[in-house]
């Protein structure tokens, strides 16, 4: 699904991915880990196209992420640890979600209520103004309404309490065997039982690569 290659990115004079090389199999569940600044959201980001690489080589199914961003993202469900400044209404996003992305607004709702979270009693709100958690639970049901081929988590319950985290993770034993999903976090002994692969980079390198 993922190829990546020799891949080195420099920020502001340092080098935060240094000819990192990865691959992600179609059913690879991946927990990623390192410290701050180990490269780990800049390799993510350079998968979707957000950051251009300085050399080397990213491919997502066949297509490059910054030419065919598009296309890339069609199959890809990207949830950031920090939620975006969005300022449309929920209503306003949900309809933006149908129309860019096919995804039902019922499915959407019926993965939110899920987490405990009731989207109609919150409907004419501006995202921004919601809870972190709140934020969180929505960009959650969107992802998984989605049906992607990819699922990224950066931090994905870094705004849950210990409930909200407990219904995330019991939604994510249902996801099918042919989706593939990468978690970049720091609290593997939560997803221990979710991944097949640990994947831990340093000062922009992977060092380490393991099926678990």
């Amino acid at each position: 699904m993922v190829l990546a290659e020799n891949v080195s990115k420099v920020f502001m004079g340092s080098k935060v991915l240094d000819n990192v090389d990865l691959r992600i199999e179609r059913g690879d569940r991946i927990a990623m880990m390192g410290p701050n600044g180990a490269g780990k959201t800049t390799l993510v980001r350079a998968m979707l196209g957000f950051y251009h690489i300085d050399s080397g080589k990213i491919s997502v199914d066949g297509h490059d992420p910054v030419k065919n961003r598009v296309e890339v993202l069609k199959n890809i469900s990207f949830i950031p640890q920090l939620p975006p400044p969005v300022k449309l209404s929920i209503d306003e996003l949900l309809l933006y979600i149908e129309r860019s992305s096919g995804v039902s607004r019922a499915k959407i709702f019926e993965e939110a209520g899920r987490m405990d979270l009731d989207l109609q009693k919150h409907i004419s709100k501006p995202f921004f103004k919601l809870s972190g958690g709140m934020k969180q639970k929505l960009l959650i049901a969107i992802a998984l309404s989605k049906k992607s081929d990819l699922l990224i988590f950066d931090e994905p319950t870094a705004n849950l309490d210990p409930k909200g985290r407990e219904k995330f993770y019991d939604l994510l034993t249902e996801i099918d065997a042919e989706c593939s999903t990468l978690f970049i976090t720091h609290r593997l002994d939560e997803i221990e039982g979710l991944v097949n692969r640990k994947i831990y980079m340093d000062l922009g390198k992977v060092v380490e690569d393991e099926k678990v």
